[in-house]
């Protein structure tokens, strides 16, 4: 019985942590829209990781720029974002979504993006 107790304590606070998806979201692929050719990816990583190594056609617009960059979003009509853990990710989507702009996903990580695209090929 303890047991029990102690793995739903820890089942509900596991799930508590993840993220909420909106119900847009949810019905949303990644995978597909990673490569829809109406997708803009975004790297929210400093230019200096970009610069190194990116998605095959990302922008740069890091983390620190995001509310500068509101215009720019508002005018895709769908957006990926991502960094190299999914943090900074996670950061840009609440920042953006906070300001109203809604067509914004989230790609998780560099490796997941690139992955994507490599199995679109």
């Amino acid at each position: 019985m303890k047991n029990t107790v102690i793995l739903l304590l820890f089942l509900k606070t596991l799930l508590s942590c993840t993220t909420q998806q909106t119900s847009a979201e949810q019905t949303a692929s990644i995978p597909a829209l990673v490569i829809s050719p109406e997708t803009t990816l975004v790297d929210v990583r400093i230019p200096e990781q970009y610069e190194t190594a990116t998605a095959k056609s990302a922008v740069n617009i890091p983390l620190a720029d995001i509310e500068k960059n509101l215009d720019f979003f508002r005018k895709q009509k769908q957006t990926v974002v991502f960094c190299n853990s999914g943090r900074q990710a996670d950061q840009a989507i609440k920042i953006l979504r906070k300001k109203g702009i809604k067509n914004v996903y989230d790609g998780t990580s560099l490796r997941n993006i690139k992955a994507i695209q490599a199995t679109s090929k």
